[in-house]
């Protein structure tokens, strides 16, 4: 894959622009727009402030169907699907929709203060890829969309974009379900942006005809979202990504600042 630049992305954007104006350009979050998984962030807090019991049954059935310790408080079982999730043997698609809903019993209020103190404490402003917030910083000066598309979930998702500078009606992410009360329940939004779940959830807010200009993904899961934009770009890519390279012909590796 060849190497370009921050300035040679932004020309690229400018010329697409120009030749069809309207369109936008999106990120994955994780390890794209900053280091890190907010996703993993935001689980890791919820088991430390404690797991509903209403998201118990939920997971004890997700464990049982890989085979795991099904018994246990939710805390219990949520933590053997982590583990599994890191040691390989949990599918990773489901991991992310278990880590959105994990939060079933708390109000939207109360999910989305959590988020906010994670990307506090876990200093999110200092993990941010000063390459890609260039970008980011260029299209919205001169008035390109900017979209997170994230398999990460809802609220950490939008408490992440605001510190970007990304309109939260542009942060994708796995959306969390809501019983007639308000409170969250065991459930999420299908598909979440994961693989092919990132066209869909993309194009949904773009609209079929509208140019995706620029696309940026650091891992295999992007590849369905790299390879609908014009401009397919990897940032600090991960092995599953450079494997599949193929897949993407137009790919390129931003130069990492």
């Amino acid at each position: 894959m060849k190497t370009v630049s921050v300035n040679e992305v932004t020309l690229a954007i400018d010329e697409a622009r120009a030749r069809e104006p309207g369109g936008a350009i999106a990120f994955d979050g994780d390890g794209t727009l900053w280091s890190g998984d907010v996703g993993e962030d935001f689980f890791a807090a919820l088991l430390e402030r404690g797991v509903h019991d209403a998201a118990r049954e939920a997971l004890a059935r997700e464990a049982a169907a890989e085979g795991l310790d099904a018994s246990g408080a939710a805390r219990e079982i949520a933590r053997r699907i982590h583990q599994a999730y890191l040691a390989g043997t949990f599918p990773e698609e489901r991991v992310c929709e278990v880590m959105t809903w994990a939060a079933a019993g708390l109000t939207r209020a109360e999910l989305d203060g959590l988020s906010a103190r994670v990307v506090e404490t876990t200093g999110l402003r200092d993990r941010l890829h000063a390459e890609a917030i260039r970008i980011v910083e260029h299209a919205l000066r001169v008035g390109i969309d900017v979209l997170i598309v994230s398999a990460s979930p809802r609220a950490i998702v939008e408490q992440a974009a605001r510190v970007v500078g990304i309109d939260l009606a542009n942060a994708m992410a796995a959306r969390e379900a809501y019983d007639a009360g308000g409170i969250v329940r065991s459930a999420v939004e299908r598909p979440i942006p994961y693989g092919p779940g990132k066209v869909t959830r993309l194009r949904e807010r773009l609209g079929a005809g509208r140019a995706l200009y620029a696309a940026f993904g650091d891992n295999a899961f992007d590849v369905p979202m790299l390879r609908e934009a014009q401009q397919p770009v990897a940032i600090r890519p991960k092995a599953r990504l450079v494997e599949r390279a193929a897949e993407v012909p137009a790919l390129v590796v931003l130069e990492r600042e």
